[in-house]
């Protein structure tokens, strides 16, 4: 027997076998994991079946109706039709005098709200329901409730409403939002465009955005969970089913959804909530302070290591700050020991704080570290800031900027005390000065941290920084003032 032919096809055989089994093992393998891969999957998607169904019954929505007062003149109202000139041709001047006089009809809009104690408390916008005569509250079983505010708060757009003789009512727990991570899961329930208890999900873009131009007191949550016109008052809710922000806004060119949305944070909320609740109106701490970022280039100016922390830029007479000893030029690091990010974090923190309440601040001063403890005031019920105009001669020419010395007159007219400074008489066009924003009217008070009031106070202060080819001025403009760095680079 010829042992060679039989070994060739046993060999051949064998790596038949061996191949078969492989890609039986590989399939069975794929199919397992495949199988382990839809489980998870939906696994996930019942976690957001379970939260959705313990929270829409919580989650209402709010119809508003306001009487408007309108002069078609104005183009308001339903009238505007007849505003075309040939209709006084047809039925004579009594046309155009009935639609001169004011006319009265009624505006609806709708939001949504979500309630947060069994006896009938609602959250929602103060957009919602600024000066609405009267709101109407529809739950997800289509019980109908009569509403009344019971206090709102326009510089956070948080309102709190409450119905009456609620029976049974489902409540949402309230989370905390300084634990929110941007890309995290989160819901939005709300009634988009009349379309009642409609839920959208995504993520959590961002946290802590500010300077959006939304309100007084911003530290929003960006998300990318569809909102859209009528979702305003609506809980956004982590994967554990808690509220952990009032959706509020959506950024947007067209008036739709465009993927990014605006939450107030709920431990904003909370602490507003609880104000409205027991008063109907929202007290607020207060500092006395103006304030702005330190960039690079104020950093500089003031010899800090690196930018960062808050520059007080005016201390107001009589207030907390002037009686805690801060001064302007001192830079605020931390509030109670936590580090501040910005001026709007401040400015936010400090809204929060009782009047009457003691808090610590951690300041550099001349390039040391300093703890105040300041007692926080009650927050005045105007802030004014003030505007200006103009006037002529004198220098700064290479940073595109015209001083002249106050007179009587200008003083007078922009309401400065004589003496107190140089008045910005013109700014060049595509200058530094114009890049900082400065106008004529506004007046400088300091240049390099010296005191200016004549031509020949600033000419000094300049001989001694000749070669540099920066400046640091503080800058009035009505009742604050700002440090602005202008560089000639």
């Amino acid at each position: 027997m010829n042992t060679k032919k039989l070994t060739l096809p046993l060999v051949r055989t064998l790596a038949i076998l061996m191949v078969c089994m492989t890609l039986i093992a590989t399939r069975s393998f794929a199919q397992t994991n495949s199988s382990d891969d839809i489980a998870i999957l939906d696994k996930s998607s019942k976690a957001f079946v379970n939260v959705v169904k313990q929270a829409k019954p919580a989650v209402v929505n709010i119809k508003v109706e306001k009487t408007t007062t309108s002069n078609s003149q104005e183009g308001m109202g339903p009238e505007d039709m007849f505003n075309n000139p040939l209709f006084e041709q047809f039925f004579g001047p009594q046309f155009r005098r009935y639609q001169q006089q004011p006319h009265e009809y009624k505006q609806q809009g709708q939001g949504s709200g979500f309630i947060i104690s069994k006896d009938g408390f609602i959250l929602t916008n103060n957009h919602v329901v600024d000066g609405a005569d009267s709101i109407k509250v529809t739950l997800s079983d289509n019980r109908d409730f009569d509403a009344k505010v019971i206090g709102t708060d326009p510089q956070t757009d948080v309102a709190l409403i409450k119905i009456s003789d609620p029976e049974n009512l489902p409540v949402l727990p309230l989370g905390d939002s300084s634990q929110l991570e941007a890309g995290e899961w989160v819901i939005a329930i709300g009634n988009p465009f009349g379309l009642s208890q409609t839920v959208t999900v995504g993520v959590v873009s961002a946290t802590g955005r500010s300077s959006i131009g939304i309100s007084d007191y911003e530290n929003f949550i960006q998300t990318d969970a569809a909102i859209n016109p009528g979702n305003s008052g609506g809980p956004l809710i982590n994967g554990r089913g808690e509220v952990v922000g009032i959706n509020t806004a959506l950024f947007s060119k067209t008036g739709g959804y465009m993927g990014i949305g605006f939450a107030i944070p709920i431990n904003m909320v909370k602490a507003v909530e609880g104000q409205l609740q027991k008063q109907g109106k929202v007290t607020r701490g207060w500092l006395g302070v103006a304030i702005q970022n330190v960039t690079k280039e104020l950093a500089e100016s003031f010899g800090l290591k690196q930018s960062g922390g808050i520059l007080i830029s005016e201390v107001q007479n009589n207030s907390p700050a002037s009686a805690a000893g801060l001064q302007q030029g001192d830079v605020i690091l931390r509030l109670d020991g936590v580090e501040l990010k910005d001026v709007a974090d401040l400015r936010n923190r400090v809204a929060m704080l009782q009047p009457q309440s003691k808090a610590m601040l951690d300041i550099m001063r001349d390039g040391r570290e300093k703890k105040i403890q300041v007692s926080i005031g009650e927050q005045p019920s105007d802030f004014s800031k003030g505007g200006i105009g103009a006037n002529n001669v004198g220098s700064l020419d290479q940073y595109g900027l015209t001083l002249q010395e106050l007179t009587p007159e200008l003083a007078r007219k922009f309401d400065y005390g004589i003496h107190s400074g140089l008045i910005i008489s013109d700014v060049a066009a595509g200058s530094a000065a114009a890049a900082a924003g400065l106008k004529p009217g506004q007046l400088v008070e300091e240049v390099n941290r010296q005191r200016v009031s004549t031509m020949k106070d600033l000419g000094a202060v300049l001989k001694k920084s000749k070669g540099d080819n920066k400046v640091l001025l503080r800058v009035r403009a009505g009742d604050y003032s700002t440090y602005v760095v202008l560089s000639s680079k």
